[in-house]
């Protein structure tokens, strides 16, 4: 079901997902990186004037995004408020072994908008963890990206697959949160 706006949900939270510089410095590069950060920022701004909550989660690994190192630091274009809040993470999905959940409950979200890196990766596994948990999800059709080469390919996959699963798909201009 298409709409413009998603005012008329639960109370709503954008999402935005390990959208971190060690992404960005693949062999392949970010598809449509600067596209997907003009999307998230305009997505934030949105939830800024209307006052939703923002939630950045940051992955932590081993390997590639050893948190403290400058590819765990957010992209630059991700500028948080203070009134952000930024959750630590180390598994794909955003919940598992997080705070967001309690996060969400303390202000009573029943609806996340969901964005970020990377498409079949931690975008998926949030996603569908959040269905399994009760919520309702929205992804960004044109507001998540991968490094893959076949990039488009798995976006629009994950698409169709995710919406097969109960997760409404929205581009960046209809999301309005008002």
């Amino acid at each position: 079901m298409k709409n413009d706006s998603i005012s008329n949900r639960e109370n709503v939270a954008l999402i935005v997902i390990d959208v971190q510089m060690g992404l960005f410095h693949r062999a392949h590069p970010i598809y449509k990186a600067e596209e997907l950060l003009e999307n998230i920022n305009l997505l934030v701004h949105r939830s800024h004037e209307n006052g939703v909550p923002v939630y950045y989660i940051q992955h932590a690994n081993a390997t590639s995004l050893v948190q403290g190192s400058e590819a765990w630091e957010l992209h630059p274009q991700m500028q948080p408020k203070d009134v952000d809040v930024i959750i630590h993470k180390r598994y794909g999905s955003a919940f598992q072994d997080t705070p967001l959940r309690e996060e969400l409950a303390e202000n009573d979200v029943g609806t996340i908008v969901v964005t970020g890196l990377v498409t079949h990766g931690c975008v998926r596994a949030t996603c569908l963890d959040a269905l399994r948990l009760g919520y309702q999800v929205v992804l960004v059709e044109d507001g998540h990206s991968n490094f893959n080469k076949n990039a488009s390919k798995y976006i629009k996959k994950w698409n169709k697959a995710l919406q097969r699963n109960g997760v409404e798909l929205l581009m960046t201009e209809d999301v309005q949160f008002q």
